[in-house]
Formats: structure tokens, C-alpha cells, sequence
């Protein structure tokens, strides 16, 4: 069993990270956040497991689901709470909303609104450090539909012929959008797809955050010896509709209950309760976090608009 200071801490980003996502849906409802959201509930361990495997100089690459990766990654949640409300102290200057979050001081490359379009930069970012002989990972958060899009392919058979220090995280919530991966994949084990480039590829249990970090572990170390890449598929399943507004009726209610057991939050609690920790230490650390919530919802709130005037005049200068 990993060391209970671990633990712990994993399973406070476990529990940040739901904590972000129940805001954010109630402060959509309340018309605070403009357009899309897409909630990372129920695959928090996917971006914990992964980020507590990493260094501090790796890099990662987010999605268009991206607020789990970039607190995970140690992303500042006063100003992400800004950011998603388009507020101008936000990471973006408000300017960029829930899909375009990136902050280059943790090596956050940023999330994407464009399905697979941040694989390849994940790929160009390990070729650089590779070029500058650097001792950098670069690992890239993707979907399942994802791994339809060419640009998967094009990606992973570039980093194997260069064996470069990638780390494919395969994010199989079952879905893209709506369409069950049954209809989108004959072979549903998406990780069989790496063997075909000659990529050391696992499955793993997307849900379980020791897991996750053990693997990842595994595939950063392989990546730092030049053996890279490596995908990772962690099966996982989401909480709810593609989006906010999506009601996920196509979910089967008995498979939705089954990964609710397997709740993140629940293995990730169990994993820390076995090592030694107390109802009362958890009980203590959850009310921490949900007091540095309301601080940056607080922030968020009190925070000014981006300036119109200061936009054009960006403009007219550049």
C-alpha cells in the first residue's frame, strides 16, 4: 500500500476536484458560467493517479473536460472559478472559459475544445524536451472518441518510431458524447490499439487512484529510460450527460449504479481509511476543501469582467 501522506493527499484532489464540479453545475444553473460545461464527476482518479505520478517539469495536455487535470496538476482554484466564469483575474483573463484553461507555471499546456486536437501537441511537446535533452514526460489526456480521429494514429506511430517520452492516457468513459463505444468500436479494449504501433499499452481500473498512480508510475519511469511511449486506457464511466444540459437518459441505470459504487471518492476513502486514517481526519480534510471552495467562488464572484476597451486596444496594438 502506498504511504498514508499520499493517500491523502490524493484523495484531497480526489475530493477537489468533485467539490469544483458540484459548484460549477449550480453556478451554471444560476447563469454565473456561459456557455458549455462538461463535468469531470466520476473519472477524478484518472487525473489524480496520473498527475501524482508525475515531476514537477512535465508536462500535461487537457480536453474540453479538463477542470480534474488542471487541479490535479495544481492548478489554483480562485483562479480557475474565475476563468470558467469569465471573469478577468481567471488563468485566461476570462477569456477563455471551461475548455481553454491552461497554466504554463505547472506545465498545464491547456485543455482543448477540439476533440484529439491536443494529442499531438502533447507529442510535439515530449519531441521538443527529447530535442533538448531534457528530462521532461509529456502526458496527454484523450477520450475514447477520441481514439477514432486520425490524429491518433498520426500521434502514437510518430512517438513510437522516436520513442518519445509520452504517456497516451486513454480517458474510456464509454462515450463519445452519446454513442455507447459498443457502436464505435468492434474491439471495446481500446488499449489493443497500441500494440500495432509496437507502444507498451495497458488496461486499468480508471476508477481505482492507486491504481492509476501505480501504472502511471510504471510508464513515466519506461518514458525516462527512453523506452517510450506508453498508453494507458483507464476504464471509467461518467456521472452524467455529455454536458450539463444532457440529461444522459441513454445511460443504462443499472451500469450508472454500478460504476456509483465504484465511486472515486468512495475506493479512494476506502484506500486511505485502510491505511490508518480516521472518519475524523477525512471528515476535516473535506471541510477544508469546501471551505477553499467558497473562498474561490467568493473570488470568482467578486472579480471584474475583462475590460472591452482593453481587448481592442490589445488588438489594435498587435
Amino acid at each position: 500500500m502506498l504511504p498514508k501522506a499520499l493517500l491523502t493527499r490524493m484523495y484531497r484532489t480526489l475530493y477537489t476536484i468533485r467539490a469544483f464540479e458540484t459548484s460549477s453545475i449550480q453556478l451554471y444553473r444560476r447563469g454565473l458560467i456561459r456557455g458549455y460545461l462538461h463535468p469531470y464527476a466520476g473519472e477524478e482518479a484518472i487525473a489524480v493517479g496520473v498527475c501524482a505520478a508525475l515531476g514537477e517539469d512535465d508536462y500535461i495536455v487537457s480536453t474540453h473536460r479538463g477542470h480534474g487535470h488542471c487541479i490535479a496538476r495544481g492548478g489554483r482554484l480562485p483562479e480557475m472559478m474565475a476563468e470558467i466564469m469569465g471573469r478577468e483575474p481567471g488563468y485566461c483573463r476570462g477569456r477563455g472559459g471551461s475548455m481553454h484553461i491552461s497554466d504554463i507555471d505547472t506545465g498545464n499546456l491547456g485543455a482543448n475544445g477540439v476533440v484529439g486536437a491536443g494529442i499531438p501537441l502533447g507529442v510535439g511537446a515530449a519531441l521538443g524536451a527529447h530535442i533538448r535533452g531534457e528530462d521532461r514526460v509529456a502526458a496527454v489526456f484523450f477520450s475514447d472518441g477520441a481514439s477514432n480521429n486520425g490524429v491518433f494514429a498520426e500521434s502514437l506511430n510518430l512517438a513510437a518510431i522516436w520513442n518519445l517520452p509520452v504517456l497516451f492516457v486513454l480517458e474510456n468513459n464509454q462515450y463519445a458524447v452519446s454513442t455507447p463505444i459498443e457502436q464505435s468500436s468492434r474491439d471495446t479494449d481500446l488499449h489493443h490499439r497500441g500494440a500495432a504501433y509496437g507502444v507498451e499499452s495497458c488496461a486499468v481500473d480508471g476508477n481505482d487512484v492507486v491504481e492509476v498512480y501505480e501504472r502511471a508510475v510504471e510508464a513515466c519511469a519506461r518514458c525516462r529510460r527512453g523506452d517510450g511511449p506508453v498508453l494507458v486506457e483507464a476504464v471509467t464511466y461518467r456521472q452524467g450527460g455529455h454536458h450539463v444540459n444532457d440529461p444522459g437518459q441513454y445511460m443504462p441505470a443499472d451500469r450508472v449504479a454500478h460504476y456509483r459504487e465504484r465511486d472515486p471518492l468512495v475506493v479512494g476513502k476506502r484506500h486511505l481509511l485502510e491505511e490508518g486514517a480516521t472518519e475524523d481526519e477525512v471528515a476535516k480534510l473535506e471541510a477544508e476543501v469546501e471551505a477553499e471552495m467558497e473562498a474561490a467562488i467568493a473570488f470568482g464572484e467578486a472579480s471584474p469582467e475583462p475590460s472591452v476597451e482593453a481587448f481592442v486596444a490589445e488588438l489594435e496594438a498587435s
